[in-house]
């Protein structure tokens, strides 16, 4: 491994309580849980808080463990210490907790719901697992899993009903995490990979796409912040 033998820029060094931090990707996953707040806040009218808490607390632990835990499985990406029973423990329950919210949300708000729910929980198994020989694993499918997904679950959770400009937000979405995926696969070549480049070359060919990141993570938090803030106000 290259880079000071960090996977990610944002790894810590590993054991312990450092591997679990690790394990969340912290700023993908606020990057990703900024998109539930877009779609529950661009729709017009007050913003129901406990809906969008429910549906904070669904993808954090479905997309921000349960995802990632899988994906720790299938080849020890980040190069936890975390033993393969402990993430399989992870990934089962906090899919499931993430599920049972679901449906629980749906029982009090529409049933159609329900949809959104086995969709987001076949996409987050089967991509991270790579199944059906990675059919639904690549650059189109992690915008349209991580990115529009979010934000058109949430718009539909708090209007019960497919908005324009809920559709309008998950294509900003889809095109952003398609930014995201072209650069995170540009920085994690360099990092764990590229082996006829020098340890100098790849810490400088590291600089721009993972600058980029990092500043991509604090904007959409950023937009995030001043929604939840217009709604506030």
């Amino acid at each position: 491994m290259s880079a000071g033998a960090r996977p990610a820029y944002y790894a810590l060094a590993p054991g312990g309580w450092r591997d679990y931090v690790t394990l969340l990707h912290p700023p993908y996953t606020l990057w990703h849980l900024s998109y539930v707040v877009l779609g529950a806040a661009i729709v017009d009218g007050p913003l129901p808080w406990t809906r969008l808490a429910a549906l904070l607390a669904a993808f954090l632990l479905a997309m921000g463990v349960g995802a990632h835990a899988l994906d720790e499985l299938n080849g020890r990406p980040l190069a936890t210490r975390i033993g393969e029973r402990v993430l399989w423990t992870l990934a089962v329950a906090s899919i499931t907790a993430a599920c049972v919210i679901g449906v629980r949300a749906a029982s009090l708000w529409t049933w159609w719901l329900l949809a959104f729910v086995a969709a987001g929980a076949f996409l987050v198994v089967a991509y991270n697992l790579e199944l059906f020989g990675g059919r639904f694993h690549g650059d189109r499918w992690f915008a349209a899993a991580w990115g529009a997904f979010p934000v058109l679950t949430a718009g539909f959770a708090v209007a019960e009903a497919v908005r324009p400009e809920v559709v309008a937000a998950a294509a900003f979405a889809y095109l952003a995490s398609r930014a995201q995926r072209i650069l995170s696969t540009e920085a994690r070549t360099l990092r764990r990979g590229a082996p006829e480049l020098g340890a100098g070359e790849r810490r400088a060919g590291l600089r721009a796409p993972e600058a980029a990141l990092r500043l991509l993570v604090l904007a959409h938090v950023a937009l995030a912040v001043a929604l939840l803030a217009a709604e506030l106000g």
